[in-house]
């Protein structure tokens, strides 16, 4: 009998909600055949099979949140199926004491390392408990020291990318995988302590919007409730946005533009961008807009790296579209959008919005941005003040268009106008150059030609 336990999904992924089991007792399946989908903070994953042969077990059901390392499921593998590509049964009896996988899961030719690390429990990390610091050294109390060994710190290129963008020394992180290696999540608890112990009163980012320092009191004393789990991505959605509302002075500026001239375009091409597969929407035509503003204005396609005192320019430009779906907001990123025509960007945000809707986004599709574009317009409102999705630094806000008079020509004239809302971190932007950014969006707005001029 041969046990099937969930590998190491992907970086900073240790846990999941199983939506769905593809299998059932009886079934004979393959390698690398999907058995399990997964949700996780932001995507839904098909789980595939490393054994093959008949399921005699299966140890999981729809709702079940489990790690990396558990039991999904055993089989009848015949010999000739056992030949390497799954664990060992037999190497899971001594008692392992490290709980996490290793970082080569790609390579079960050897038993006896991935039966180790498959053989412990499940991963549960505990958030780390923050203390106030003390007035003389606030950002110093909760970190842990440097390394003095001299060794790298054991960690893998986009966590140390991660770590750079955010201004952490990636020797100063404890690592809490095996052998002391550093996942995004350590990074990223790492830069809640110091935050916390610079905030003083009760701390910042994402562990806080979950421990507010009071009780709540018993509401079902006034009457009836009803208690819905969080779900991993509304979780993931909340302590990011409230890490990116503590960590950034956010400034929000508005103006409108004038949509008759790009209302007019969209209706008249339509039908020929949606014979290519997309939809001719506002967002498909802001996503060229606002690639064109940022390579103009390359301060809004930044992070900045405050430990080093350095601001990171990129020299790409992707776009990210906040997609609203039944389990809340998610990001695709449309990437190189401004060597994109609008019908390419079309097409694509299309697709990823269907992808969205669907849970078939994967954690690449999502990362990665230069900046995001929210839009509301279909839903209603004027302006609102979007936050910041850091690491990037600004946020494209649109709400819905409306009729207005307008004075021109000695007379008041009905215009469709768009409002706009551009938020952005005050460290690296000055309100000028906000306002010049936003100035030039209106008017590549108003007048889409400027497009073909600007390039």
């Amino acid at each position: 009998m041969t046990e099937f336990k969930i590998p190491e999904l992907g970086e900073n992924i240790t846990t999941g909600d199983v939506t769905r089991v593809l299998v059932n007792v009886g079934d004979t399946i393959a390698r690398e055949q999907p058995v399990i989908e997964l949700e996780t903070d932001k995507a839904t994953i098909e789980v595939p099979s490393s054994v093959a042969g008949v399921v005699k077990e299966i140890r999981v059901k729809k709702g079940d949140k489990i790690s990396v390392g558990a039991v999904v499921l055993t089989v009848d593998a015949p010999s000739s199926t056992n030949g390497g590509s799954a664990p060992a049964p037999q190497a899971a009896k001594p008692a392992a004491p490290t709980p996490e996988t290793p970082a080569q899961p790609e390579t079960p030719a050897k038993p006896a390392a991935p039966a180790a690390q498959q053989a412990a429990p499940p991963k549960v990390l505990p958030m780390p408990v923050r203390q106030p610091p003390e007035p003389s050294a606030p950002a110093i109390v909760s970190a842990p020291p440097a390394r003095t060994d001299g060794r790298a710190a054991p960690a893998s290129p986009g966590v140390r990318r991660l770590a750079r963008e955010i201004g952490i020394n990636i020797n100063d992180v404890s690592g809490t995988g095996p052998s002391g290696r550093i996942s995004q999540d350590d990074v990223k608890e790492h830069a809640r302590r110091i935050l916390s112990s610079v905030g003083a009163a009760g701390g910042v980012g994402p562990g806080s919007v979950a421990r507010a320092g009071k009780t709540l009191p018993d509401f079902s004393k006034w009457g009836e409730v009803d208690r819905q789990p969080w779900t991993n991505i509304r979780r993931a959605t909340a302590e990011h946005l409230s890490y990116a509302w503590n960590a950034i002075p956010h400034v929000t500026q508005f103006d409108k533009a004038d949509v008759s001239a790009l209302e007019e375009l969209r209706k008249r091409h339509k039908e020929q961008v949606g014979k290519a597969g997309g939809n001719l929407t506002v967002t498909a035509m802001l996503v060229r807009i606002l690639a064109t503003a940022v390579r103009k204005f390359p301060q809004f396609n930044a992070s900045l790296d405050p430990e080093r005192g350095e601001i990171i320019y990129k020299k790409y430009v992707n776009i990210g579209v906040a997609v609203d779906t039944d389990r809340g907001l998610l990001v695709p990123v449309i990437r190189n959008a401004d060597d994109k025509n609008i019908t390419q960007i079309a097409v694509e945000l299309h697709q990823a919005a269907e992808r969205a809707r669907e849970r078939k986004l994967s954690l690449d599709e999502m990362s990665g941005g230069s900046i995001t574009i929210s839009n509301l317009g279909g839903i209603g409102g004027t302006y609102f003040t979007p936050i910041v999705n850091w690491p990037e630094v600004a946020i494209l806000g649109v709400s819905r268009g409306v009729i207005e008079p307008v004075w021109r020509d000695d007379r008041f004239e009905p215009v469709q106008r768009l409002p706009l809302s551009l938020s952005y971190d005050h460290r690296v932007i000055d309100g000028a150059d906000a306002m010049r950014c936003l100035k030039w969006i209106v008017e590549a707005i108003e007048q889409p030609f400027l497009l073909s001029l600007v390039g």
